[in-house]
């Protein structure tokens, strides 16, 4: 193939995985169920956790699994001109997830989005990472840490469990995951995370504002 084709392929999939994730599943079903704005509410992030502070654990389960869904449709859909397409286009949706262009590319984290990625692409380290989410959730009780270490940890199951390119597209998403997480860390450090099941109520200029969880 030539390599003006593979160029204007890549170029073509990342497109159309950009486009993919910078669905706003979270914004757009809150907005069906009446709630209003997510982006006024809580840390005013679109994703899932968010969205479970507004109370509604059924939104949040379907935004999970609509954001993790767009992020493995994109590497399904483009993989058929093969398997640099795949991956070229499930970073560029968790790219659109984190900076689309819909809401002047103020978007999430890209953490479920990521793990779709991963489980489309290399299965195996997909799943250790969603169960190392689950293992240090149910200890720590914080989600953005039980994020980071997800993520982090993704690229060394990659490496043990796969061939070819996947390790290395894991490796680049749990760095653009650190950056995303750069405001949770401070708090962390700070001992000013909320953990899971905290809820924030609607941003407002008056009166004490809780600290924004993680997003």
């Amino acid at each position: 193939m030539p390599v003006e084709t593979i160029g204007w392929t890549h170029l073509a999939v990342a497109a159309a995985g950009y486009l993919l994730g910078s669905i706003p599943f979270g914004l757009i079903l809150t907005h069906l169920n009446g709630d209003g704005d997510l982006r006024a509410i809580g840390s005013g992030n679109i994703g899932a956790t968010n969205v479970l502070r507004t109370g509604h654990k059924n939104l949040a389960a379907m935004t999970l699994l609509l954001d993790g869904g767009k992020g493995a449709a994109a590497v399904f859909i483009c993989a058929p001109w093969g398997a640099e397409a795949g991956l070229a286009a499930g970073l560029a949706a968790v790219l659109g997830h984190n900076f689309p262009l819909w809401l002047r590319f103020k978007g999430g984290k890209g953490v479920a989005t990521t793990l779709g990625v991963l489980l489309a692409t290399v299965w195996p380290a997909g799943v250790g990472a969603c169960l190392t989410w689950i293992g240090v959730a149910a200890l720590l009780r914080y989600s953005s840490v039980a994020a980071l270490a997800a993520l982090i940890a993704a690229p060394f199951y990659a490496y043990w469990l796969a061939e070819g390119h996947a390790a290395g597209l894991a490796a680049v998403l749990a760095v653009l995951a650190i950056i995303r997480h750069h405001a949770n860390i401070g708090r962390l450090l700070r001992g000013e995370e909320p953990k899971i099941g905290n809820r924030s109520g609607t941003k407002s200029s008056s009166g004490p504002v809780a600290p924004p969880p993680p997003r």
